[in-house]
């Protein structure tokens, strides 16, 4: 791999050479079997959470299980990734509990009203990152940096130390700094910093009802288990879990992001009536190849081994059906509160793109925000932390052509330039 800032090459993507840190840290965790007894990790939960309460009314239960079932039979990952999904698991249901306990003691958190978000809605790699990161810098909205989407509600008693540090956010960073340290050019393509914008996805798995497991293992079982759910239930605790952030650390008007939305339209505006929608667009071919270039890198520490043709099959598939959904849907968000944004119209046009969200979104652009918005501009250029070189033939054996056109309902629908 290149070792310059600006340019990363993978000449190992599919034959990975690892690392001595890497191949340390794979012989120390691949000698404990890791289990998955529910029992066992609800135990865990219920001991930090110091509550007991799972309001399991609507099938909770059954959800879990089907969860852990689909992580069960993906028969190729490493106890170094079946242990973070146990920890992850734990951490869900101890959040799960914390919040029930939450809502009991202050019952008027159900009444907080989730006022006027914005949402951005589009494609993993195709600018909502970015984009999100971006609006976040107006102080009057509320977002979600990563460190409290992994642990969006406290602990009874586990507040902050003597230093005013959160332990939340504690974790999250010695987190970050270890990833940093075993694989590094993660960064270049997504790096989840505590402090950087999260999905509120990662919220709606307190419901074990996201989509967010296929990122994390091969879980077929769970897409299909997913798509199955009743979405306008799940995204109604998702607004639960935000009306709690909300009373924890306001104030009340968020800003959200997350690609799931794209095949979720409908449960998302019956959630949330009076939002203002930006859908960013890009050419799926880079979404695709930049996505499956970044889980093929992942699974040199994931995985037993790495299939490329698995990961360009079952992606290319679900960003069709994802965005297959969106071209569908794109009508339920009424016009006169939604934009759509693309990706060639990111890079350095954002002030007048944000004018419109905002003139759209019935809010005031002051030149205060106009100047955290040009700050953070400034601060954050594209390829900040180097530029990944894909090479999608060379790696997964087919050509940026051929696998275009699949898509061609969506360059028919919107804006979208094909880029080489």
């Amino acid at each position: 791999m290149g070792s310059a800032v600006d340019d990363i090459d993978f000449d190992d993507l599919t034959a990975p050479k690892l690392t001595d840190i890497q191949r340390q840290i794979l012989e120390f965790t691949e000698a404990k079997v890791v289990d998955f007894d529910i029992d066992r990790m609800l135990a865990e939960a219920v001991a930090e959470a110091g509550a007991d309460d799972l309001d399991d009314v609507d099938g909770f239960g059954d959800r879990l299980a089907a969860h852990v079932a689909a992580i069960e039979a993906d028969e190729g990952l490493r106890q170094l990734t079946r242990s973070s999904l146990r920890q992850r698991i734990v951490r869900l249901l101890r959040n799960r509990l914390s919040l029930t306990e939450l809502l009991k003691r202050y019952p008027e958190i159900e009444a907080i009203a989730i006022e006027k978000p914005f949402i951005v809605v589009g494609m993993p790699r195709s600018g909502t990152t970015h984009l999100v990161n971006l609006i976040a810098a107006d102080p009057r909205r509320r977002a979600l940096p990563y460190w409290e989407s992994q642990e969006p509600i406290p602990a009874r008693g586990r507040g902050p130390d003597i230093f005013g540090v959160d332990p939340r956010y504690a974790r999250a960073k010695a987190e970050h700094d270890a990833l940093m340290a075993s694989a590094p050019a993660v960064a270049a393509m997504h790096d989840r910093f505590p402090e950087g914008i999260e999905e509120e996805v990662e919220l709606l798995d307190l419901d074990m009802a996201a989509y967010v497991l296929e990122w994390h293992a091969r879980v077929p079982d769970w897409r299909d288990y997913y798509l199955r759910l009743d979405q306008n239930r799940h995204y109604g605790y998702l607004r639960k879990v935000l009306q709690a952030l909300t009373f924890l650390r306001g104030p009340r008007t968020w800003v959200l992001k997350s690609p799931q939305h794209c095949e979720q339209l409908g449960p998302l505006i019956a959630t949330f009536p009076d939002a203002t929608v930006a859908f960013t667009h890009r050419d799926p071919v880079a979404v695709i190849q930049s996505a499956i270039t970044m889980m093929a890198y992942s699974d040199r520490l994931r995985r037993t081994s790495i299939d490329p043709q698995w990961l360009l099959d079952y992606w290319s598939d679900r960003v069709q059906s994802l965005l297959g959904a969106c071209v569908r849907d794109r009508e339920l968000i009424p016009a006169e509160r939604s934009i759509d944004i693309n990706f060639h119209q990111l890079n350095g046009n954002e002030m007048p793109l944000l004018e419109r969200l905002y003139h759209c979104g019935g809010v005031e652009l002051t030149p205060k925000v106009r100047g955290l918005f040009q700050k953070y501009l400034k601060g954050n250029p594209r390829g900040k932390h180097g530029r990944v070189n894909y090479d999608l033939h060379r790696h997964f054996g087919i050509t940026a052509d051929e696998l275009r056109r699949r898509f061609d309902f969506y360059f028919d629908k919107f804006d979208v330039r094909a880029e080489s």
